[in-house]
């Protein structure tokens, strides 16, 4: 697993909160969060590259949910980070709560970015992913940032990034990483969270419906659900400097209420 570090991460940010630990979504790499963290205080981020994807290993096995939330478990000990605010955009978000579930220590405050509370349908384009061969096809990976509908413009050269954290997954990883999000049993289906956790969600997001989102913050004890207008599912990508404000204010807060 590769990771980019802003700050000593075994160390707190300037103000005494814990690191910020980022977690991408499928088919993407740390740098979805470039803008997110330029728009961020002088804090300490912890932005891996999870298996498969971008500049880490991809062996064709060990992409099931409860391995991958391991190895951001194993990657926060080697780093020694003790505990963590975590975010996860997506189905980093869906990663980020079966850590939660399966390492609550870890986990000082989860921030959900347009996550899932279940991915167990199969998904409409599922099919064109199993038929992915090597060399995956850069057209292929353009088309398949149209299942994402933009409400917002976004940054051409952001969007060329992403064709790039495309291009550098194998088709094997491309199918196997896809099923183990889709084979894998709710986090909160057979477990609770304690950490105290902030959900956004756009409200023209057609791929989680509303009633997903507000059963996953009712599943949660104390959940705040935060609705941005006019915005889609991808969330981080049209609203990084937004996100930013909240997550760092709500950071802010639970560094503060566990002080007091």
């Amino acid at each position: 697993m590769t990771c980019f570090v802003q700050g000593s991460a075994g160390n707190t940010n300037d103000d005494g909160a814990a690191p910020l630990l980022l977690l991408h979504a499928w088919g993407e790499s740390w740098r979805s969060f470039v803008r997110l963290i330029a728009a961020l205080p002088s804090a300490v981020v912890v932005a891996p590259d999870l298996r498969g994807h971008g500049g880490a290993d991809k062996p064709e096995e060990g992409y099931s949910l409860i391995e991958v939330a391991d190895d951001v478990a194993a990657l926060c000990e080697c780093l020694g980070v003790k505990r963590a605010h975590v975010l996860g955009s997506s189905s980093g978000g869906y990663v980020a709560q079966q850590l939660a579930v399966t390492r609550p220590d870890l986990v000082l405050s989860l921030m959900l970015v347009g996550a899932p509370l279940s991915l167990q349908a199969r998904p409409v384009f599922a099919d064109e992913v199993e038929q992915l061969a090597d060399p995956v096809s850069e057209k292929w990976v353009r088309d398949s940032l149209a299942w994402y509908r933009l409400l917002h413009a976004v940054a051409p050269d952001y969007i060329e990034d992403r064709v790039q954290d495309g291009l550098s997954i194998p088709a094997a990883v491309w199918k196997a990483s896809m099923r183990g999000l889709f084979e894998a049993v709710p986090p909160t289906d057979v477990g609770s969270i304690p950490a105290p956790t902030l959900i956004l969600w756009g409200a023209h997001d057609h791929l989680l419906p509303r009633s997903h989102q507000e059963t996953l913050a009712a599943r949660i004890p104390g959940a705040r659900f935060t609705i941005y207008p006019e915005t889609g599912h991808l969330v981080l990508w049209e609203c990084p400097e937004r996100v930013a404000a909240d997550a760092w204010a709500f950071v802010r807060e639970v560094t503060q209420s566990t002080r007091s």
